[in-house]
C-alpha cells in the first residue's frame, strides 16, 4: 500500500501558508501535515533577501499568487521574517502529537499572515492554540519538554531524507513536490498510484 503523502512545512514561511491554504483541497485529501524548521534542512535558511526592496517584492509576488488562488489577502508582520519561531516550532511538533497540529498550523498561519502577529511573541502562539482548543499552559509544557525538542529535529532530518530542500514540500511516494506551484503536480501523482 502506498504511503499517506506528507506536507513539510515551517511556520515563518508565507509560501508554506499559502500552501497550507489549499493543500487539501488539490491533493483531494489531508495529507499528514508535518513542521520541520527550515533552518536546519539543507536549503539553508528562510533569509536570502539581500536587502529590503527584495523582501518586499517577495512580498508582492506572494500577495498576487494568494488572490489567483482566492486564499485571504495577506496582512504581513511588521518584522519578517521573525527572528525567533523555536517556540511556535515546539507547540506545533506538540499539537502534532496530540492530534491538533492542522488546526494549530492553520491558526498559526492566519495569525501571522492574515492578522499581521508576530510568531516570535509567545500570545499569538497562544491564540493559535485557543484556535485549536489547547490550553495555554498544555501548550507551553507540551513545547518545552525535551521528547518534544526532539521530534522536531528528527522531523525535519526526515524532510531532508526524503529530498526535501525548501519548505513547503509535499512528499508523495518519496518523491518531494516543492513550492505552492508544485502542488497540482502532487496531486497528479496521487492521482496516478
Amino acid at each position: 500500500m502506498p504511503d499517506h503523502p506528507r506536507f513539510f512545512y515551517d511556520l515563518r514561511s508565507p509560501d508554506a501558508w499559502l500552501a497550507a491554504e489549499r493543500v487539501v483541497e488539490v491533493l483531494g485529501e489531508v495529507p499528514e501535515f508535518v513542521p520541520v524548521d527550515l533552518g536546519r534542512l539543507a536549503a539553508g535558511d528562510v533569509g536570502p533577501f539581500r536587502c529590503a526592496a527584495e523582501v518586499d517584492a517577495y512580498l508582492e509576488d506572494l500577495a498576487r499568487r494568494a488572490t489567483e488562488r482566492g486564499v485571504l489577502t495577506p496582512r504581513w508582520p511588521h518584522a519578517w521574517p521573525p527572528e525567533e519561531t523555536s517556540f511556535a516550532l515546539l507547540a506545533a511538533t506538540y499539537a502534532k502529537q496530540i492530534g491538533k497540529v492542522v488546526a494549530f498550523s492553520m491558526a498559526c498561519f492566519r495569525q501571522a499572515f492574515n492578522a499581521g502577529r508576530d510568531l516570535a511573541d509567545r500570545d499569538t502562539v497562544f491564540l493559535a492554540g485557543a484556535a485549536a482548543e489547547i490550553h495555554p499552559a498544555a501548550l507551553a509544557k507540551g513545547a518545552e519538554l525535551r521528547g518534544t525538542a526532539e521530534r522536531l529535529e528528527r522531523a525535519t532530518a526526515e524532510a531532508a531524507q526524503a529530498g526535501v530542500l525548501d519548505v513547503p514540500a509535499v512528499v508523495v511516494d518519496g518523491h518531494a513536490f516543492h513550492g505552492d506551484a508544485e502542488l497540482e503536480r502532487a496531486a497528479e501523482a496521487l492521482a496516478a498510484r
